[in-house]
């Protein structure tokens, strides 16, 4: 398991008799065999600014930060792989906040890269080389000289050529889950947002927010074109907006009106759930699928981390309780972080909290984040850290009921929302 390291080129070399180290939360720490699988397909190499790689003698077991002009070296994961640890590394310059990405531990072993991660589904759909470039242009050309006046496709357009946003490229493909954003505005002022920052927090979001509130005709544009086979997913709440639920009432509208034409596919909002009253309204509209963006069951983990603006866990632990109620197939997108996330207080909550609220799915995903300054924002650990294969194990025994996955999956079809003719009943 020898260390993986870049020069300041940009060149990746493996080291001939240093082993490589990881890190969980602020320690460094051993990789484990069982933590190790080959580098995806789909994966990515990167450097990291302002860092030493840290490696260990393997004969005494002794930690050796290599020689300044090397830097730490981190894979970013495609969906459908959970991270457990961190790359293992010092920054030269305390002050330095990494770029906003899911930095993962990765080794040369056997003859190739391996990375500490899990397969945790099946990344087919989210495999970035399965987006072909061509047919996404081809499609943004169409649907552009088909909607010339829908801003939300010129919108699409830039996410999907500019960020590769697979899920607006999916809107021009016409498969899987496609992308509706609709909000301008949030109602939480989360500490690692990719879309907002503001000027003195030392990060670059790596996206542009929509600065328009998108007509009701321009929604139901992208819905009903997207809508067309049992399978197709539209989403509200995407990475270029901010809270969806802010803008209720075009997004009701929006949905009686698809809902009046076609039956097909399923309607999912992205949300933090914290303005109950206005979910209520979306729920009541048709919704099928809900996804809740959380950190922790623990307030002041949560409140630390999303600063949300007028509401409490409880006010989405009441959300997904009257969803579940009604018949939706509810899910959180969990924000994941080796050190935090599998700490022994945490993964108790977790549990109860899923139980409380009758979840489906937990959509883990890799949180993307400078470390040092997440956890200087966080309360420390109270109680063991288990690490993160462990708390997979855990909630897989715990929580037997519970899909453990990595992004939106449409319920089975005895847990379908019942569905009569053209509308929602």
């Amino acid at each position: 398991m020898y260390l993986v390291y870049a020069d300041e080129q940009g060149n990746v070399f493996d080291h001939p008799e240093l082993y490589g180290l990881a890190r969980s939360g602020d320690m460094i720490v051993e990789i484990l065999e069982e933590e190790l699988i080959p580098l995806p397909e789909g994966a990515t190499l990167v450097g990291l600014p302002n860092t030493r790689a840290a490696g260990m003698n393997p004969e005494t077991g002794e930690m050796l930060p290599l020689p300044v002009g090397s830097q730490a070296v981190g894979a970013l994961l495609p969906q459908g792989f959970t991270r457990l640890c961190l790359p293992g590394y010092v920054k030269t310059d305390k002050s330095y906040k990494l770029p906003l990405f899911g930095y993962s531990a990765v080794v040369w072993k056997d003859g190739g890269f391996y990375v500490g991660a899990e397969l945790t589904d099946d990344p087919e759909k989210w495999n970035p080389l399965n987006c072909d470039t061509k047919d996404v242009k081809a499609g943004v050309s169409e649907l552009l000289t088909k909607y010339p006046e829908n801003r939300l496709y010129e919108h699409l357009s830039n996410c999907a050529l500019e960020y590769e946003c697979l899920t607006s490229s999916n809107s021009f493909l016409g498969r899987w889950e496609g992308a509706v954003p609709v909000s301008h505005s949030c109602n939480a002022g989360c500490f690692g947002c990719i879309s907002d920052q503001p000027e003195d927090s030392g990060f670059v979001s790596p996206q542009t927010r929509m600065d328009f509130r998108p007509r009701v005709d321009e929604l139901v544009q992208v819905m009903l074109e997207h809508l067309k086979t049992p399978e197709s997913i539209v989403s509200f709440g995407q990475g270029c907006e901010g809270e969806p639920s802010t803008q209720a009432k075009i997004i009701i509208e929006a949905m009686r009106e698809v809902r009046a034409t076609t039956n097909m596919g399923y309607i999912n909002i992205n949300t933090n759930a914290g303005l109950s009253d206005h979910i209520r309204g979306i729920v009541d509209a048709g919704l099928d699928l809900m996804r809740v963006s959380t950190i922790s069951a623990l307030d002041d983990h949560y409140n630390a981390y999303y600063k949300p603006r007028g509401y409490t866990l409880a006010n989405v632990e009441k959300s997904l309780k009257y969803a579940v109620s009604q018949g939706v197939y509810t899910s959180i997108n969990y924000l994941v972080f080796p050190g935090v996330t599998d700490r022994e207080e945490e993964i108790e909550a977790m549990v109860e909290f899923v139980r409380r609220t009758e979840l489906k799915l937990i959509q883990m995903r890799n949180l993307n984040i400078d470390p040092e300054s997440y956890l200087g924002l966080i309360p420390p650990a109270k109680g063991e850290i288990l690490g993160m294969k462990t708390m997979l194990d855990i909630f897989r025994e715990e929580l037997p009921d519970v899909v453990i996955g990595s992004y939106t999956h449409i319920p089975p079809a005895n847990m379908a929302r019942i569905k009569s003719g053209n509308v929602h009943i």
